[in-house]
């Protein structure tokens, strides 16, 4: 028999195991109910309407954990192992001036295209442009240091990436890379927003990267500053390893092909992002250089 002293620790240290199992077992059904505390909700509890293997959208409100005023979030996830970019600039297709997004998915017949970075007046691109290896007639922008890269050359590379210039080279001869798209880095992977605070507000279109390898491509429903976005990609986002900014304003424009829409919800009404992404409306401008997103094995021009 136990002397009374050592019953006593005993019977406490059964206790308090029986307390950390009770508060073990509830939490394991919070979480498995969904009952997730409002302040700990995150991207986690993102609602993604699935298109196809490998593709996803939602519209995102974030929470008041973003800083603050920054709309709601069209958020398109791509697998690259299942779905192809290419850059494409309208003097490389032999067109006379830029065309719309919408003239832009009627000659690629892409699945999903948006805008890409910068340009001039004269419309050529600010930053280096690559298709299939070749250089579109720009030259790398010495301190913007993001670049979208897709179609790798080395056998077994990622197919598409977001990199940071600062942290890594990009070799031209040859390239890595048979696409490429350079613009503003926007967060990196140390989480360190990389754009000044300003009070300048505009739609923004965003590339990102995530943690799985995923490409995310962001568009806001509204204007926006830079700093307020990156700060809410970086904490409400946690998954997002790298994210670049493509041209805003009056450019940042999405849109799909009409074969990529799901079923209507409840009430026949379509999915709330679908305004966002079909074209209509006014407001699109000619733009001299968009990205397609294309099926794997699929044809594409």
């Amino acid at each position: 028999m136990l002397p009374f002293a050592d019953h006593s620790r005993r019977l406490g240290s059964l206790q308090t195991l029986g307390l950390r199992g009770m508060a073990f077992l509830c939490l394991a059904i919070t979480l498995a109910w969904g009952i997730v505390p409002l302040q700990s909700a995150t991207a986690q509890d993102i609602s993604w309407d699935r298109l196809a293997r490998g593709l996803a959208v939602a519209l995102w409100t974030p929470g008041a954990g973003c800083l603050g005023e920054v709309p709601a979030l069209l958020i398109v996830r791509v697998d690259p192992e299942r779905y192809q970019f290419a850059t494409y600039h309208y003097r490389d297709e032999g067109l006379q001036a830029p065309i719309t997004i919408q003239g832009w998915q009627a000659r690629t017949r892409a699945s999903i295209l948006f805008n890409a970075g910068l340009f001039r007046k004269d419309y050529s691109y600010m930053g280096l442009l690559l298709k299939a290896g070749r250089s579109l007639g720009t030259k790398a922008h010495s301190k913007w240091k993001g670049l979208f890269v897709a179609e790798p050359l080395k056998p077994g590379a990622r197919k598409a990436r977001v990199l940071d210039l600062a942290k890594e080279a990009f070799p031209l001869e040859p390239p890595l890379y048979l696409e490429a798209a350079q613009s503003l880095m926007l967060v990196d992977a140390t989480g360190k927003t990389r754009v000044r605070q300003s009070e300048k507000r505009a739609r923004q279109t965003v590339v990102a990267e995530d943690i799985g390898g995923n490409i995310l491509v962001i568009r806001t429903a509204s204007a926006v500053t830079l700093w307020e976005l990156a700060v809410c990609l970086r904490d409400g986002l946690p998954n997002v390893r790298h994210a670049m900014l493509m041209d805003g304003g009056s450019s940042s424009d999405v849109v799909f092909s009409k074969s990529l829409a799901p079923p209507p919800g409840a009430g026949g009404q379509p999915p709330t992002w679908r305004s966002m992404v079909d074209g209509s409306g006014t407001g699109h401008i000619a733009l001299p250089a968009v990205i397609g997103i294309t099926p794997r094995g699929a044809r594409r021009r």
